[in-house]
Formats: C-alpha cells, structure tokens, sequence
C-alpha cells in the first residue's frame, strides 16, 4: 500500500532527469502518473515501460506548457484520461544560461512561457478540478539559484523567483483546499548537467557541504511529502534539497562550462 494509491498525478517534463524520476516515485507509491514530454516521445515511453516494469500504471501525454492553452490542454487531457487530478508537479524547464546583457527577446521568451507561463496555467486549471474534487496538492519544482543569484543566471533564476511567489500567492488563494508547496533543487547530476561539464562530480562534490552533487532520486523523498497527507498542514513553503550548498553557496566559475546546447535545444 502506497501513500499515494488510488491518486492521479500529472508531471510536466518527465521524460528524463528529474523529471522522470520523480514520475517513478509517484507511481511507486501507488498513483497513476501521467508523464508529460514536449519532444522526447522515446524517452517519456522509457519511463512509463519502467514504471509498469514496477507494477505501477503511467501513461505518456504529449504537450508544450509554453502557452497558456498547451498548458491547459494537458491537464485536462490527464483528467479525460485518467479520471481526475490530484498532484501537478511543475517540473518542464527551460535554461539559457548566459550573460545578462547577451539576452535576447528569444531567449527570453523561451525561459519565461515555459518556466513562469507554463506554471501558472498548468496550476490554475489543476486548481479547477481540485477543488471541485474537495483536495490537491501543488508542487512546483524552483531553484536554489533564487536564493544564491548565480553567475549567468538571470533569466532562470527570474523565473523561477517568480514561481516561488506564485507558490505563496496560490498557497494562500487556494487554501484550505489545495495545498501549493515548492521543491528547490541544487546542483544536479543528469545525463543535461554532463553536458555543462563532464567533470561535474568533481567541481561540485568538493563546494557542496554533504560532499556530493544531487542525484533525481534526492527530490523523491521531499516530492512524496509534499503530495500526500503526511505534509496536510504545510501549503506555501520552499524546501531546499542541495545538500546545505545554499548555505554558502560557492559555485564553479560558468564560463569554464560548456553552455553552447542551450541555445540549440527545441
């Protein structure tokens, strides 16, 4: 018995890194997962082979969250499909790390409609249905690059403070129904941040306190609590999960990375 069984979850971006693993632990605790991808149809198909591997049940759910009305579309099309809502987990991305006076419309426009447009609509459609149905939780997936303000980040860390004040904000308007909750990561090791730098384990394990980067799996633990009744009175928090790196916050100097794919990724 899962604490989550006979539950409805929906993740945005989860045909790989965090994203997916966090679809694995949903479902591991019993709810039906459905597993947003953008492009990635192969991998989002990955993932839920593995979840039924488990003896979980996922589906995949193609969509774009960068409009208001992709966004929309795909929780409803997760309520069609699978009957109703009761977890939306904010996790689709974008990056486009460079300097700040090198930013474009584009550039912009890229890291904003997905991170900031796609969070808004997603939750507030969720919201609908939740609480129509009398329960939900809201968990969206922010940075602790709000907190620290790292080098080239400006964009990113933008958006995503501005996902942490819509946490508060709906925490408070959609209480006491729907709980809104926030999952900060830290420096993280996935098949993108390897492409940033190979070297990864060792830049970061040496400045983060615990010793080590992050791993998908660190933000399962944190994501479970948050969706289930085991956090039933916590709605409008920011749980920083990094290892205590916020703490000091030193990080690796960004022009030694390589940051070229960011501007070529769909």
């Amino acid at each position: 018995m899962g604490v989550l069984d006979g539950q409805v979850a929906l993740v945005t971006g989860a045909s790989k890194g965090i994203g997916s693993e966090l679809a694995r632990g949903l479902a591991a605790e019993g709810a039906s997962v459905a597993v947003n991808y953008k492009h990635d149809a192969a991998g989002a198909q990955q993932t839920c082979a593995s979840i039924a591997d488990a003896g979980g049940r996922a589906i995949p759910l193609s969509g774009d969250v960068s409009s208001g009305p992709g966004a929309c579309a795909l929780v409803n099309e997760t309520v069609e499909q699978l009957g109703r809502i009761d977890v939306l987990v904010n996790n689709a991305a974008r990056t486009r790390f460079g300097p700040a006076l090198d930013v474009t419309d584009k550039d912009f426009d890229d890291v904003v409609n997905t991170n900031m447009r796609g969070t808004f609509f997603a939750s507030t459609e969720a919201a609908r249905h939740m609480l129509e149905q009398g329960s939900g939780s809201i968990i969206n997936i922010s940075t602790c690059a709000v907190r620290l303000q790292i080098e080239w980040h400006s964009v990113y860390t933008m958006s995503k403070g501005g996902i942490e004040a819509l946490t508060a904000q709906l925490a408070y308007e959609l209480a006491p129904t729907v709980r809104v909750n926030a999952i900060a990561p830290g420096p993280t090791k996935t098949a993108r941040s390897l492409e940033y730098d190979p070297n990864q384990d060792e830049t970061w394990g040496k400045i983060i306190p615990l010793g080590r980067m992050c791993l998908p799996s660190d933000y399962v633990g944190p994501l479970i609590f948050l969706a289930s009744d085991q956090s039933a009175f916590l709605s409008g928090e920011v749980l920083h999960v990094d290892g205590a790196w916020n703490l000091q916050g030193k990080t690796p100097p960004m022009g030694d990375l390589d940051l070229s794919g960011d501007f070529t990724r769909d």
